[in-house]
């Protein structure tokens, strides 16, 4: 086993420098200012919010230095960092200059663990992380088991293991940031769901975005948890460094064999956690029970079964929790069928992988897309999805580039461009959907881009595409053929 790097034994006094005055920086300032560190926030704003923020911090006796994220403060003996922080951020260069270690807001929380901690079952991905997530703290109930969904998913996973609260497992989502300042983290079992390029402007390489993804994996106790699918992440788990005894476990749309979960008949079966895993499977739910049971959030059930099986739960707690578990919004969600065609919200789609995932699980589709694409290309993506598409509206910065993959990939398909980024941009893309699309068709939003061109996060985003469809229903009949 790979060794955990040292840090302080007591923070009684320890100059501490937190970098970011968001959630999570907020969280790691008040925990080490409750251990007697004495603490400095920086951040390079300077805003109303920021403001505020500090405002609140500096009532409880921290420190916050505001317009100035890059000079690291004088004496600094440990520095806690926020995950979005780049690792090329001069604050880094100045620490590791002065031998002042980084540690993310993860690899606190992991230190300050006390005796008989909750285990952790951790999910990374480039997509699904979320709703795995959740659908794994439903099974976890489902189970009796004391559980909740923390990290990335919204709870910083260092609130709950400070509350004082009493957990038999977490749940924990764990993105590619949080990974890279978080070198002593040791789950029980691990998943990574896929892999796709993605923030590579803050990774610098693919290589360095999957290595990252690949830490979840290390000193796993149980199973390393893989997507068949995708072969890059089995080669993360070939690549870990685990506890002896420790497995790999697949999971797979198809048949499952051994040390796999998989999908047979329409059933969800484990192949992995049996007694027999070479002549035996054990039926863990139906497709049905997965909510919505497109392609793409199956295999995040499967995942999710996977971990759990994995921490010893029951057959018919996966079944129970992936029937009560209900996604977040705006998450391949049906908003309304008007004229007999389906309006779906995938404002989450972010990238193209998602968008891919999105599109595969529709015959027939009216795409919105379009948006910031942070340099993505979309040959792969429209190529995949041609036979699928019934036309297309694109909306948004860098709408240009989905424009031309189409013209050299799916030819054949109607495309309308919107050059507008007002409040309206929506209801009009909504509207000029209604023109192309005919009974049976979805017209799905999956734009395969970021939202901050024209909305303030994808949620504003799938509210307006939902509202806009709401109006739509309002209104009455479309065309039809």
């Amino acid at each position: 086993m790979t060794s955990e790097p040292s840090g302080p034994e007591t923070f009684e006094g320890l100059p501490v420098t937190v970098a970011g005055l968001g959630v999570s920086g907020v969280s790691a300032a008040r925990a080490l200012a409750g251990l007697g560190a004495a603490v400095t926030v920086v951040d390079g704003g300077d805003g109303p919010a920021q403001r505020e923020g500090a405002a609140r911090l500096e009532a409880e006796g921290v420190t916050v230095r505001l317009g100035d994220g890059d000079t690291l403060p004088a004496g600094t003996a440990l520095v806690v960092t926020s995950p979005g922080w780049r690792p090329d951020s001069p604050l880094f260069a100045a620490a590791a200059r002065a031998g002042v270690p980084v540690w993310g807001d993860v690899e606190l929380a992991w230190r300050l663990r006390g005796p008989g901690a909750a285990d952790w079952l951790a999910i990374t991905g480039t997509n699904g992380k979320t709703t795995t997530v959740q659908m794994l703290a439903s099974i976890l109930a489902a189970a009796g088991l004391r559980t909740a969904a923390v990290g990335n998913v919204g709870t910083p996973v260092l609130d709950v293991v400070l509350s004082g609260e009493k957990y038999d497992v977490l749940a924990v989502e764990l993105s590619s940031y949080q990974l890279h300042w978080a070198p002593s983290v040791r789950a029980h079992s691990a998943a990574v769901l896929n892999l796709a390029p993605d923030h590579l402007d803050w990774h610098g390489s693919m290589a360095a975005y999957a290595a990252d993804k690949g830490r979840i994996y290390e000193g796993n106790r149980v199973a390393c948890v893989y997507n068949t699918a995708d072969p890059a992440t089995e080669e993360l788990v070939r690549a870990a460094d685990v506890e002896e005894g420790c497995r790999a476990v697949g999971f797979t749309l198809g048949a499952p064999g051994p040390s796999e979960l998989g999908v047979v008949d329409g059933l969800l079966v484990d192949r992995a956690f049996v007694e027999n895993r070479h002549s035996s499977a054990q039926e863990l739910a139906e497709v049905a029970d997965v909510n919505p049971p497109a392609p793409h959030n199956v295999a995040n059930a499967l995942a999710a079964a996977a971990l759990a099986r994995a921490w010893g739960v029951p057959a018919r707690a996966v079944r129970d929790g992936l029937r009560a578990f209900r996604p977040d919004a705006h998450r391949i969600a049906h908003v309304a069928t008007v004229d007999e065609v389906a309006w779906v919200d995938d404002s989450k789609a972010t990238n193209t992988h998602a968008a891919a995932a999105s599109l595969a699980a529709y015959e027939k589709v009216v795409w919105i897309a379009g948006g910031l694409a942070k340099g993505a290309a979309f040959d792969e993506l429209v190529a995949g999805a041609a036979g699928r598409l019934r036309a297309a509206v694109l909306i948004g910065a860098d709408r240009a580039l989905v424009r031309e993959a189409l013209a050299r990939h799916a030819p054949q398909v109607p495309v309308v461009e919107l050059d507008r980024t007002d409040t309206g941009a929506m209801a009009a893309a909504v509207g000029a959907a209604r023109e192309l699309a005919r009974p049976g068709d979805t017209v799905l939003l999956a734009p395969a881009c970021a939202s901050m061109d024209m909305f303030a996060n994808y949620n504003r985003r799938g509210e307006a595409f939902a509202e806009a469809v709401r109006a739509l229903a309002a209104d009455g009949p479309g065309p039809q053929e």
